[in-house]
């Protein structure tokens, strides 16, 4: 496993970091334990979580994804051994379940950690994160900005900051980072931190994958020159990616199968594009699944690349993505088909 470092921090990172929204959800305890070990047997030393997991997020399976990995550490003794990452609810009517209605300002990020903290039995959170703006932008597959109609209600990232930095100073957290963010809000969080003479923001975690490579438009070149790391997720494409979904399958099970809602990666051009990606695998001799993930974990921004699974095959399989050797030829065929099919699921 290669190790990379995380932002200007002193962490040094897997360039492969264990997501785990399912547990809780499509994943029970046992399963998640089982996904840990085999995680960190394979050299992964950092977790991504959230308040809000499992998805989809509801009363009933809100927080329980920090509760099983709280319990795995103290099962384990391993809490030393992984460093930590673990996010905010950003503010929406579908999280009313969360605060009554979450936001980034003092009073819920103050009360947001204490409950982290609190199900992850830990005393400090390595890396905290943003989940999404508290403003009107576009994340989570919206890809153009619309101005709002009217004056916002909205937390000023000034504000986020000053909390966030207290929260250093108590030792609760020893960095934070962004989540779902555009350029303006990037170099907002960079320019504002430098102001009021804070740590700057170590970590970005937006969507990144071989079907949405927006990210590549100005929040690259952000996050290469600040220093900011991208952690890439949804590098599968909620598994659009694996070609398990192709000439009309819906797996049993699979998340897009149970929550067609969903559907930011399963339109028709998705599908296209998927299909012209499997074929270029299947040329190579490669699987799908590890052709995608390792385009994500070679880019030069990318920082740390979060895999997801529900089962320890695919798990393993996701390890294994390591293996895959990118060469100029192999460069140059996935960049044909990004010519064509460009941002086929922002």
């Amino acid at each position: 496993m290669e190790y990379r470092r995380l932002g200007r921090t002193d962490l040094s990172v897997s360039a492969l970091c264990l997501g785990t929204m399912t547990w809780g959800n499509q994943n029970d305890r046992d399963q998640g334990f089982a996904q840990m070990d085999l995680a960190v047997a394979h050299g992964i030393n950092f977790f991504d979580t959230a308040e809000m997991y499992a998805v989809p997020s509801s009363a009933e399976t809100a927080h329980t994804t920090e509760a099983i990995i709280g319990e795995w550490f103290a099962r384990t003794g391993k809490r030393q051994d992984i460093i930590l990452a673990t996010k905010a609810t950003g503010p929406g009517e579908h999280m009313r379940h969360i605060r009554n209605g979450p936001r980034l300002n003092r009073a819920h990020i103050t009360e947001a950690v204490e409950g982290s903290l609190r199900r992850l039995q830990t005393d400090v959170i390595d890396l905290y994160q943003m989940h999404w703006p508290d403003r009107s932008t576009n994340y989570f597959g919206r890809l153009g900005f619309r101005p709002p109609r009217s004056e916002e209600d909205m937390t000023p990232i000034a504000e986020t900051l000053e909390v966030l930095n207290d929260l250093v100073k108590a030792g609760k957290i020893r960095h934070y980072g962004i989540s779902n963010e555009t350029a303006w809000g990037a170099m907002t969080y960079l320019a504002e931190a430098d102001r009021l003479g804070m740590p700057r923001p170590a970590s970005i975690q937006n969507p990144y994958s071989l079907l949405n490579r927006s990210f590549e438009v100005g929040l690259a070149e952000v996050s290469w020159r600040e220093q900011l790391s991208l952690l890439a997720y949804s590098p599968l494409a909620f598994g659009m990616l694996t070609g398990k979904y192709r000439n009309g399958q819906w797996p049993a099970q699979a998340r897009l199968t149970l929550f067609k809602y969903f559907s930011r990666y399963s339109q028709p051009q998705a599908m296209e594009a998927t299909e012209k990606y499997f074929q270029l695998a299947e040329q190579r001799g490669l699987s799908l699944t590890q052709l995608a993930l390792q385009f994500v974990t070679t880019r030069p921004f990318v920082t740390s690349n979060i895999i997801g699974a529900t089962s320890l095959e695919q798990l393993q399989e996701n390890l294994d993505s390591v293996q895959v050797t990118m060469d100029d030829e192999l460069e140059q065929a996935l960049e044909a088909i990004h010519a064509i099919h460009t941002y086929p699921a922002p």
